[in-house]
């Protein structure tokens, strides 16, 4: 099977068409599910550095988040130093935010909490939607719902910092917890290419 995608598809109206990087994303990654602890913790820390900003700037910088941030392993991430704090800050390939920075710690912290307590943060996350994705299909653009309303509350509750409820919206359809293809969207379609 053929697995390239016709250019001619439809896809959801906030792709920029003209960012092969974007495209990619929306073709390759939004909406289809994640279990992977890392790539979980990686889209946390993209997600809560999107605050404020556009998903397209965050995911334009993603590769250097990626060195600057150890590949997102979060048991380095859990230990950086003030040393590891300032070099973050003169990086000009990132989001040069200290309280994102900070945040960023203290959450890989919060993170390996929560796979102690559950097993991992695939169960932890899951557990919420029942272990199935949300697919929505109706055309209603949303930017929180009940499930990141509860989501978001918990994170809050443990102390994590940057997952309000429509930061952690966008980031349970990064992961595919929810999935929100538009309804003619191909992707939210069952096509074999």
């Amino acid at each position: 099977m053929d697995n390239q995608v016709p250019e001619a598809v439809k896809r959801c109206r906030w792709v920029n068409l003209d960012n092969p990087r974007y495209v990619a994303y929306h073709d390759q990654e939004w909406g289809k599910p994640s279990h992977d602890d890392r790539h979980l913790f990686a889209m946390l820390v993209l997600e809560s550095f999107q605050a404020g900003l556009s998903w397209e700037c965050i995911l334009n910088k993603r590769d250097h988040f990626r060195v600057a941030f150890d590949d997102f392993d979060y048991v380095k991430i859990a230990h950086y130093d003030d040393a590891k704090i300032a070099e973050l800050m003169s990086d000009t390939g990132i989001v040069r935010n200290r309280r994102k920075i900070s945040a960023t710690i203290n959450n890989a912290q919060i993170f390996m909490t929560i796979q102690k307590e559950f097993g991992s943060f695939d169960a932890y996350l899951w557990g919420f939607a029942g272990g199935k994705a949300v697919v929505n299909r109706d055309g209603v653009v949303r930017s929180t719902s009940p499930l990141s309303d509860a989501v978001s509350s918990d994170l809050q509750k443990r102390g994590m910092r940057f997952v309000g409820s429509t930061i952690i919206y966008s980031y349970l359809q990064a992961v595919g917890v929810i999935d929100d293809h538009e309804p003619d969207c191909v992707f939210g379609k069952e096509y074999n290419w």
